[in-house]
């Protein structure tokens, strides 16, 4: 996030594309409909109505796969209104002419028809957004999880700069994390190509700053993805993984081709709180520690690190995630000294520029925003104010609407979406043991609209077969019009009728992340 939680409740305007913040983030999705209260003007693009969407003044309810096309449209009508900020363009941006042409060809009738969405919303949104002094986008996964998701987030980073929204109050890109400690982990290297506070493994003297703190030699090539492992186990690069906290036999894409894979390597290590469906694969299971049992940091969505504090003892042989980690490098043979958390805070703090200022002793009094680079800084609360992390200028990069990869046809005429629920966490690893939250939601389902329920003969609590190229699965039918004709969808959570059996792993090229979010499926009943 380039700004802070709390300034959305200033804001003049609110754009939020591919979120479902209400139900995924019901903190932040609170704010925003304080925001609304106070007099805020809301934007919300989503392919299915979400909750939030009833306190929208325009609702957008684009075809699954199209954010691209969308955003290049808002683009469009700001310039050709001369709505964009032209001196922040003029003296804090580069390759303005590269977006114009690329957006030349986006004009509102165009869009109209690629997003199922009426020209005049798409008009009066942009007009709304570019107009107003504060006002701060959020998106999540619903913009990543594509096949152009970075292209998708590129785009709104262009829509920003475009109206000069970026490095002020108020303003800004701000992407939500799915879990507590994702920005956190992100920050610390859990990236293939990257050690702590982004520092690339390729670039030869990051690299020989860690070599010297740590007293070994390291790669020089970025490692490989959680789904270019999966492909790499296929092609016998992969004989061993180690699953710390993740559950990829329900989060991955195209699971039974995922469930194969895994049946195939010679050792699986799974390090979680419960045996999860991943778990009980596993050869060897490492009972860790939960939050709350356990000390230690956590980085939210606003780049805020806090203090956790163990409340309660572990139970059993469970440990916290550091001290398994550090045994295992102990009986691999690396000495490793840190005897506490408070020990690890510290080196990070002296090989991450980033986090250089954050000690357990300041968080004890504060909690700081990186970059916090040394002690008496205050931290980060709003990034690139006056500067850019690439210098003085930041560079538009534009991008045309390509279709999801998978686009439906005859055999499969539907578009499945997946997404999350309020009442569900991930792959319930945790909520899945709460009977109360069971008995509100405790199976999987499929959302489909009242056209296409009708024509196959579908009501509301029937049992159907929803099949894609990958997989079958049976759930419960909810018929609705939350869906536009043509579009189903199915929460993630489930391990009955899994959603990501059905899902394609056909990945973006850059950020490699899956397109959970399109695919072609058929409904029938069971």
């Amino acid at each position: 996030m380039t700004n802070s939680i709390a300034e959305v409740v200033d804001a003049d305007a609110v754009l939020v594309i591919g979120s479902n913040t209400t139900e995924a983030h019901p903190v932040i999705g609170a704010q925003i409909r304080q925001a609304v209260g106070r007099g805020a003007k809301l934007v919300v693009a989503e392919p299915r109505e979400i909750p939030l969407a009833q306190d929208a003044d325009i609702f957008l309810k684009i075809k699954p796969g199209t954010n691209i096309a969308l955003l290049n449209g808002l683009m469009h009508v700001i310039i050709a209104e001369g709505l964009y900020d032209r001196e922040y363009v003029e003296n804090r941006t580069e390759g303005f002419a590269e977006l114009q042409e690329v957006v030349e060809d986006y004009p509102p009738e165009r869009v109209a028809e690629i997003c199922g969405i009426d020209p005049e919303d798409l008009k009066a949104a942009a007009r709304l957004y570019a107009k107003a002094e504060k006002a701060p986008i959020f998106y999540a996964m619903g913009v990543t999880q594509h096949s152009s998701g970075t292209a998708g987030v590129m785009s709104i980073a262009n829509l920003a700069l475009l109206c000069g929204k970026i490095g002020k109050y108020g303003c800004g890109v701000n992407p939500l994390r799915g879990q507590n400690n994702v920005q956190g982990a992100c920050d610390m290297g859990c990236l293939p190509g990257d050690y702590t506070g982004y520092q690339k493994v390729a670039n030869p003297e990051a690299r020989a700053k860690f070599e010297k703190a740590w007293g070994v030699k390291l790669p020089e090539q970025p490692g490989l993805t959680v789904t270019e492992a999966v492909q790499a186990i296929e092609d016998g690069k992969v004989r061993c993984l180690y699953i710390m906290g993740e559950n990829p036999l329900l989060s991955d894409p195209n699971l039974n081709h995922t469930e194969e894979m895994f049946k195939k390597l010679d050792f699986l290590i799974v390090q979680d709180i419960f045996l999860t469906e991943t778990a009980e694969l596993a050869d060897v299971v490492l009972p860790a520690a939960c939050f709350a049992e356990k000390d230690g940091t956590f980085t939210n969505t606003e780049r805020r690190v806090q203090r956790i504090r163990r409340a309660v003892p572990a139970p059993g042989e469970a440990r916290a995630d550091w001290e398994i980690v550090q045994e295992v490098m102990l009986r691999l043979g690396y000495e490793n000294q840190a005897d506490s958390p408070e020990e690890i805070l510290a080196e990070i703090a002296s090989l991450t520029p980033s986090y250089g200022g954050i000690s357990f002793d300041r968080l004890e009094r504060e909690q700081p925003q990186w970059p916090c680079p040394s002690p008496d800084h205050p931290g980060t609360p709003i990034l690139h104010v006056g500067r850019f992390s690439r210098g003085e200028r930041a560079l538009f990069k534009p991008a045309h609407y390509l279709p999801a990869a998978e686009q439906p046809d005859d055999e499969y005429p539907l578009i499945l979406t997946t997404g999350r629920i309020l009442y569900h966490y991930h792959t319930r690893t945790m909520t899945g043991r709460n009977e109360d939250l069971n008995r509100i939601s405790g199976r999987s389902f499929v959302e489909i609209n009242p056209a296409d329920a009708a024509k196959w003969g579908i009501e509301s609590g029937a049992r159907v077969k929803v099949e894609s190229r990958r997989g079958e699965v049976v759930v419960d039918a909810l018929v609705t019009d939350r869906v536009d004709a043509g579009v189903i969808f199915m929460p993630f959570h489930f391990g009955d009728g899994a959603a990501n059996r059905l899902t394609n792993d056909v990945l973006d090229p850059t950020a490699k992340i899956p397109e959970y979010k399109v695919c072609a499926a058929r409904v029938e009943r069971y």
